[in-house]
């Protein structure tokens, strides 16, 4: 049971109803229980930095993982049947896994709608893969407990739309860096290189920040806990504006 109101929750992160009804519009769907929602929203850094209330969205992340693995797996049983049980698998682990579901978290805005601790803010974690990911899954499952399967199928269809048909056409984007180097090599423009720029925070907890250049023109900045992440996430940037992920 939640610890605090849906007034206090606003009050918290600085934002009014209408705002929470921003991000309802940005799934197409209204919570009749806004607790659940509030409960998707809350990272775990909220209640260890002394905040008066023990709700996260962890255990909604762990039963929206399942969800959203049921909903992918439904949609390529039946529209996919020329697929072995191999080919459903390996289509079901990309379109699920991490990036895209931070790219879907991404594409709603949902970074800033977290409540999350200031150590962990300042760290970059309303923009960090993983933050982005849980929170993703918790809020589906939230829509799970509170519309039923039907509903939440809506959502996730719609959302991962994209990624679906990408993941379809062969375009596997888990490995950002390989897929840009696969672009660029294509378009014949020159060689791919990452240049770490910065180090932010204390050695037990540092963000790193790099950049991807093709010659000195800079077509990604991506940063992450360890330089591969930031390098991934630079690249996901420069597909990003190239067009190839949307």
């Amino acid at each position: 049971m939640l610890l605090c109101s849906l007034k206090n929750f606003e009050r918290g992160i600085k934002v009014s109803k209408k705002v929470l009804t921003y991000l309802e519009q940005k799934i197409n769907y209204e919570f009749k229980d806004k607790t659940l929602l509030l409960e998707a929203l809350t990272h775990s850094s909220w209640a260890h930095e002394g905040k008066n209330e023990k709700v996260s969205n962890e255990r909604l992340e762990f039963l929206g993982d399942s969800v959203l693995s049921l909903v992918i797996s439904e949609y390529l049983y039946k529209n996919r049947k020329d697929l072995e049980e191999g080919s459903l698998s390996k289509y079901r682990a990309e379109i699920v896994c991490e990036p895209s579901l931070a790219r879907c978290a991404r594409k709603i805005e949902l970074g800033s709608f977290l409540r999350m601790g200031k150590g962990e803010e300042i760290s970059g974690g309303r923009d960090r893969d993983s933050i982005l990911a849980d929170a993703m899954e918790a809020l589906l499952a939230a829509v799970y407990l509170d519309g039923g399967l039907e509903a939440v199928r809506r959502v996730i269809l719609d959302l991962f739309k994209e990624i679906i048909d990408e993941v379809l056409k062969g375009i596997i984007y888990r490995d950002y860096k390989t897929r840009l180097q696969e672009v660029v090599q294509s378009m014949e423009v020159g060689k791919i290189t990452y240049e770490l720029v910065e180090e932010i925070g204390p050695d037990h907890n540092k963000t790193f920040v790099t950049q991807v250049k093709i010659g000195d023109v800079v077509l990604g900045i991506g940063q992450g806990k360890s330089k591969k992440e930031s390098e991934q996430a630079a690249a996901m940037e420069a597909l990003s504006k190239l067009g190839i992920l949307k």
